[in-house]
Formats: structure tokens, sequence, C-alpha cells
């Protein structure tokens, strides 16, 4: 018993400058002393160790995943003796377990009181600072470790001074297709694809601005200017890692960049969000330009975009969108030998230009609802000819780049087609080249989806997108378009490089089987070069514009044109 009194002699002493140390600023207290102090205690109290543990929630604690601190052990090991557990209002747990060794008797009543007393203290201390830390971790973070929006808008609102953003851009950038990485990959794979492309990121800034994600696969940021064609290059595309053992897969972004002005006060968020991410939606049309910097003329162009999308679904509904028609051209004999349906919108007694709508229709689905109302119009058409002992001729519908993430997009043109009970041998769909790696596989079982259908394919633009000859070795298209930026111009020499490049690739085509058709043909010469280089068919206006369902009527009657 003479142990336990100088406990008891000791105790009070030392617990009384461990509630002193712990009690201070928290900016001004010593973690070694507080060691000490706790480390002295458990030896009078003839402890042999103390664990601390940490969790976020109850869940992390069931699971056992969390922060431990083995807060005091002699190496002696032993029995538990006691637990304590706190839980905060932010369901953050903290628990604490004291052990004796085995030849150690049992704590005193008195003893157990006072260690009972200096765990709860020391839980307190851990409360007030770990559990600290598990707040701004909850408040800043999302659940995966990712930083959230509410740590963007602290960032804007520490630096909304005047000049706090000088030499510095914003951006708002989205991840092109991710559902398709995790349907290829799985979701753990997608998991390590966003983290490893946002820690790149944060590596890029050097610690000089912030990434924070939004939700999903889009994330806003600040960033030194300097840094800017490093970031736009990594964007624009990245090899990303989605395992541990290396292995990569393409990622192509789409962003809405802002270039801060020196002195730009930001008085409230939407002054930078607004800009961003406005810029970010018209980039993800599916064009060329996915990366989009913000400027006036992105303002004046918003209150159009929202007139065409408030009125959109009435002019559908309307049937203010028809159907024209553009013939398809055997090079050699003149004949008729397709058609392609373009869409043409009637507003208000005007033909509404499509570069007026489509973009606009593009930033969202409401295009893929025009898609499937031409290939209605169509199928209609195609009926009503066959019906009236017509020649009838195959005939082509453009599909956007926006349907390739439809799981269900082959049931939904077979739907439509068998509606109204068309072969699907005069029905052509025409879809655009991809631009990654994960498009492409989409594509892929789309083309051969239509094509055990029967319902034949073209690749439209080709040359333009992510792996051109890959495209075609792999999947089973009809016919290759090839993009009117390789067809020949007029006196142009023969050894041009574009020249060389539509020979061989119209060459290279017909040898694989495909059928080649250039558009954009506008002069003889460039049909002679056509004719020159075996190419099948030809589109433009040097045969006919697009034309309204009665005129194309009447070419289909008159079956060529004299060359």
């Amino acid at each position: 018993m003479k142990e336990i009194n100088k406990t008891e002699d000791r105790f009070p002493m030392l617990f009384e400058q461990l509630i002193s140390e712990i009690a201070v600023n928290k900016d001004q207290f010593v973690i070694p002393n507080i060691e000490r102090l706790l480390n002295e205690i458990s030896a009078l109290l003839r402890l042999s160790k103390g664990v601390t543990s940490v969790y976020m929630s109850p869940v992390d604690e069931q699971l056992g995943r969390g922060e431990t601190l083995i807060s005091y052990d002699t190496g002696k090991g032993g029995r538990p003796v006691h637990t304590v557990r706190i839980e905060s209002r932010l369901m953050s747990i903290a628990t604490m377990t004291i052990y004796m060794a085995d030849d150690e008797p049992d704590l005193t009543e008195k003893e157990f009181e006072r260690a009972d007393l200096t765990m709860r203290t020391v839980l307190r201390f851990i409360s007030r600072n770990r559990l600290q830390d598990i707040a701004v971790q909850l408040a800043f973070y999302d659940d995966q470790d990712f930083r959230n929006s509410r740590s963007f808008f602290r960032f804007l609102a520490w630096h909304g001074k005047p000049g706090g953003f000088d030499g510095m851009v914003a951006m708002n950038y989205n991840l092109r297709h991710f559902s398709l990485v995790n349907e290829s990959y799985g979701r753990d794979a997608g998991d390590k694809v966003l983290m490893n492309h946002y820690k790149h990121i944060e590596e890029l800034s050097g610690g000089k601005g912030i990434v924070s994600r939004l939700g999903g696969d889009s994330f806003v940021c600040i960033f030194p200017q300097d840094k800017l064609d490093e970031l736009i290059s990594y964007l624009s595309h990245a090899d990303v890692p989605y395992d541990d053992e290396g292995h990569t897969t393409p990622i192509t972004c789409c962003a809405g960049i802002f270039i801060i002005p020196d002195g730009y006060m930001v008085a409230e968020p939407n002054m930078i969000m607004g800009k961003i991410m406005y810029a970010c939606r018209i980039a993800q049309t599916g064009g060329q330009d996915s990366i989009l910097f913000y400027n006036e003329s992105l303002i004046e162009g918003r209150e159009h975009a929202m007139r065409i999308r408030q009125q959109f679904p009435e002019a559908l509904e309307n049937k203010e969108f028809k159907a024209f028609f553009q013939p398809k051209v055997d090079t050699e004999t003149g004949e008729i030998r397709g058609a392609e349906a373009l869409c043409r919108w009637f507003k208000d007694g005007r033909i509404v230009p499509p570069l007026e709508f489509i973009p606009i229709l593009e930033q969202t689905n409401d295009i893929c609802k025009l898609d499937f109302y031409v290939l209605d119009l169509v199928c209609g058409y195609v009926r009503k000819w066959l019906d009236e002992g017509r020649d009838v001729v195959r005939t082509s519908v453009n599909f956007s780049r926006k349907h390739i993430t439809n799981e269900r997009l082959l049931d939904d043109i077979l739907k439509i087609v068998d509606s109204h009970n068309v072969p699907h041998e005069l029905i052509e769909i025409e879809l655009t080249e991809t631009t990654t790696d994960v498009e492409f596989k989409a594509l892929q079982r789309i083309v051969v989806g239509l094509q055990e259908n029967r319902i034949c394919t073209s690749v439209d633009d080709f040359g333009m997108g992510y792996s051109s000859l890959n495209l075609i070795r792999v999947i089973p298209w009809n016919v290759l378009k090839v993009d009117r930026s390789f067809l020949p111009e007029d006196k142009e020499d023969a050894d041009i490089t574009r020249n060389i490049m539509f020979r061989n690739v119209v060459t290279m085509a017909k040898e694989m089987g495909l059928t080649t058709l250039a558009e954009g043909v506008e002069t003889t010469l460039q049909l002679s070069i056509l004719k020159k280089n075996k190419c099948d068919l030809a589109q433009g206006f040097l045969f006919d514009k697009p034309l309204p369902v009665d005129e194309f009527e009447k070419r289909l009657e008159m079956k060529r044109y004299e060359l």
C-alpha cells in the first residue's frame, strides 16, 4: 500500500499541472509537456499501456477505420481494465483504453476514479484538437477526401480583397463521359482515376491555388497564370492511372476558364463561379473547342441561348422542325444512291440557321430529342415513298455524340424504325468520330449492334477524331465520309499534302470494303478528282443544296444527274 500512498500524494499535483497545461490557449500548449504528465500519471496508477483512437463516424468506428495513438506504453502488454468513449455533435468519436500487466493487482476504487478522470480530461483535450481537425475534414472535404465547394468558397472569401487574385486564373472543368470509365473499368478504378487526376492538378498548382470537387466529375480550381499552358495540355489529354499497376486510360476534359484581371475584387462567389460554370457549359457542346475562355461575347449569347432552350419544347410539339434532304450521287453515273436528312427550323416565317440552335441544343440532351424527332420524320417519309411505289434510296440521319452514353440507344433507334415498318436497310445512322478511348468502346458497341440489325452506319468527319485508323480497323462501318478539309481544292498541285491524304484515305477505305463519300463538293474539277481517285459518292452544292421534301421527291423521280 506504500506505493499507492505515494500515488495519492503526487496525483493531485500532476493532475493539476495537466489541467493547467491543456487549459491554455490551443496555440500555446506544449504537447511534450502533456505527454510527460500523462506518462507520470499512468506510471503512478500502475498502468502498462494507454491507447487512444479517433474516428470520423460510428461506421468508421465499427469498421476500425480511424487514427490510433499509443499515449503510454511500458512494453508489458496486459489486460484492458477501462475504456472511455466520447461522441461529438458531429458524430466523430474518440475512445481511450487503459491496460495493466497481467501480474499487476487490479486498480483500487480510488485509482479507478482517478484513471477515469484523467482519461476523460485527456479525451476532452483531444476533442478540442483532434476532433476539431475532423470537424474541418467533415466541413471542407467530401466523403472521398476531395476538397468540396465550401472549401472553394472559403478560399474565395480569404482572397477576395482587391489584388488577392492577381496573376491567377479560375476554371470549372468536367471529365468527359466519365461514366464510361466506370463502365469500362469498374467503380473502384473510376475512383482512382478521379483522385489521380485531381492530385496531378494539385501538384501543377504548386500549392498556390486550390482544386475542389463540386460533385461527380465536376471540379473548380484557382491557378497561377504561369501554369495555364501546362494545365490546358493536361486537361486536353492525359493518360491517368486507374490501378496500382500503372495501367492508364486517356481522359479529356471540358473546361471554362476565366483569367482574373489584376485588382479584381470578388465580393461574392458568383463573380467567379458564374463565369467559369457558364463557359464550361458551353464547352460541353461536344465540338472541337472543349476548353473555352470566358469573355463578354459569351454573355451576349447567353440570352439567345436561353430563348432557344425555352422555345425548343414548344417548337418540337408544334412540329416546327422539318427534314430537308441532300442527295448522295454516284461519281461515275450521276445516279442518286442515297440522301442525308438535315434539320431545318421554321420559326415565325423564317428559317433559323442551324448554327443558331444546334450548338445550343448540344449543351444539353435536347439535341438527342431532336435527333430522334428527325429519325421519326425520315422513317415516316420513307414509309410514304414505299407505299407510293417510288424507288427509295437509303437515307442517313445524324446522331450527336451526346448519345454515346445512352445504353438504350440501339433499342430506341429500332423502336422508331420498326414503328413505321421501314426495312432496316433503308436507314443509315451517321455518327461522329470519338475523342477518347472510352467513347471509342461505347461507339464500337453501338455500331456493332446496328450492323447486327442490318442498319447501315457511316462515320462522319473522318480524320478529325481520337484514333481515325483504329476507328475503321475495329468498327464495321458501311460508309466513310471523308471530312471536307481533305477535299482537294481547284488548282491545287496534285502532290500537295491534302491531295495525297485524300487519295490514300479513299484507297485504304475501298480496300477495306467501305463505301467512300466526299461531302462539300462544289466544282466539276473536284468531281473529276473524286472520279480519278475512285471515290464512290459525292454530296454538295454541285448537285443540290439540302432540299425540302417535295423538291427531293422530284429528284427521286429524275433518278440521276447529268455529269
